[in-house]
């Protein structure tokens, strides 16, 4: 999956009204994370971008996503069983994540996004997002733990 031309528009005007400059290594990063189907970490795309930009610093990638998340131009998915992954998609969905190969699919969940929030929570503060990432072990992960079973 490749990165039109619109989606790049999208991305410029945005850094631009976040007042960020759009750097080659901002544009590059957002550019590998906008056509990853894999939520990769920072790691991951650290060597895929050292194919084209070899000197390309495995620290500027981790301050650009962290720039990026922070803006809100990319979203960071914490997970307790993998390093951070990053996403550069803008609709709204939840997480599975397989505790075997750490894949982690995108799912949507209406009825989460639309429950009312418990009574109280609104004197905390502002919730801006809600998410959910869901754990187990994916059908492909499954099927070989059952294989390894029967031998």
């Amino acid at each position: 999956m490749s990165l039109d031309n619109k989606q790049l528009a999208v991305f410029e005007r945005a850094c631009r009204d976040e007042g960020l400059r759009i750097t080659h290594q901002r544009l590059e990063v957002y550019r590998e994370l906008a056509s990853a189907v894999d939520h990769p970490s920072a790691e991951t795309i650290h060597q895929r971008l050292r194919r084209n930009i070899p000197t390309i610093s495995l620290d500027t990638v981790y301050r650009t996503l962290s720039t990026l998340a922070r803006h809100g131009l990319i979203s960071k998915i914490d997970t307790v069983e993998s390093p951070s992954r990053f996403e550069a998609t803008g609709i709204r969905h939840h997480h599975l994540m397989c505790s075997e190969c750490k894949k982690i699919s995108d799912f949507q969940w209406n009825t989460v996004d639309e429950i009312p929030l418990p009574d109280g929570i609104e004197s905390w503060g502002h919730i801006a997002t809600r998410n959910v990432v869901v754990y187990g072990v994916c059908g492909n992960c499954l099927e070989k733990l059952e294989n390894r079973a029967k031998k």
